[in-house]
Order: structure tokens, then sequence, then C-alpha cells
């Protein structure tokens, strides 16, 4: 079994109605059982202006599934809950799920790159990250989950927790 970290965020519909249901279909993905899971948080979008902001968190599944099973399984559960791709960066979206850490995997091809590429420098992934797993080691940068978030200028990106219950 590996260890996954899937970071979700939205902020079209009800955001955090959509977290918690992209949480529940996780949850029912083959050879894998939902092992930890962070609070949700409230975040202000980054890199554009004039969006809703943002309900971010992150969780932990362990599967059997390898790191292409389990993207599409991801990419199919954003496709069931609505999601609809522009082609644009940073666009609004339902859902969106992104395998965040594969074990210790580092895996660099067309579809698929982990670690995230910019998972250490956003606050909104590593709020929770470091919620979950703060000696967690960074299976490239070889930093620990909480040293990473220490290196994160605030920068306006407001990140606060609103729960999961």
């Amino acid at each position: 079994m590996k260890t996954v970290y899937i970071g979700m965020g939205a902020n079209l519909g009800d955001p955090r109605r959509n977290c918690l249901e992209a949480i529940l279909r996780i949850g029912l993905i083959p050879e894998s059982k939902i092992t930890g899971l962070s609070h949700l948080y409230r975040t202000q979008p980054v890199g554009v202006k004039g969006h809703n902001w943002y309900v971010n968190g992150v969780v932990v599944l362990s599967t059997r599934m390898g790191p292409h099973q389990l993207l599409d399984r991801l990419l199919l559960i954003e496709r069931d809950m609505g999601r609809v791709r522009h082609g644009e960066t940073w666009e609004p979206r339902i859902i969106d799920l992104d395998i965040l850490l594969f074990g210790t995997q580092i895996i660099r091809e067309k579809d698929l790159t982990v670690p995230h590429p910019l998972m250490h420098s956003r606050r909104f992934v590593m709020t929770p990250m470091a919620q979950l797993a703060p000696h967690l080691r960074h299976p490239s940068l070889g930093k620990t989950m909480s040293e990473l978030l220490e290196t994160i200028p605030q920068n306006g990106q407001l990140v606060e927790p609103i729960g999961i219950e």
C-alpha cells in the first residue's frame, strides 16, 4: 500500500459541500482507504483577482493503485461532479483534485508530475499538509512539510480553518 496525499479545492457552487462530496467519492475508490483528513480551509484565490474564495484541504489515501490509475479515478470524480476544463490556468472550479505526493515517488511525465510542482509554494496546500504530516519530508526538496510552510511568505495568501463537520 502506498500513502498518497491528495489536494482538493473548490470555489464554485457550494465549495465546502463540493469538498465533502469529493471526500466521500475518494473513499469509494477501490483498493484504497482514507487514512487522514485535514481541516477544510477558506482561502483567497492565488494568481488571479475577482474569483470567489476557495475551500481547500488534503486527503490522505492508502492505496494499492498505481499513480496513473489513481489519477484516472480522480479525474473521473471531477468529471462526475461537473467539472469542465476550459484550458485556462487557475479557472474557477466545482472541484479540483491533485496528487500532491505518492509515497516517496518522483514522477516527471507529460500527464503527471509528483510531487506536485507548486505545492511547496502554496500556503493553501502546505497549511493542511503541515497539519497532517508536519515531519514528512518532501521527496525532492528534503524539507519537512512544516519547514516548507514556514518559508512561504504570507503575501495575501489568507488561509482560515472552517472545519469539516
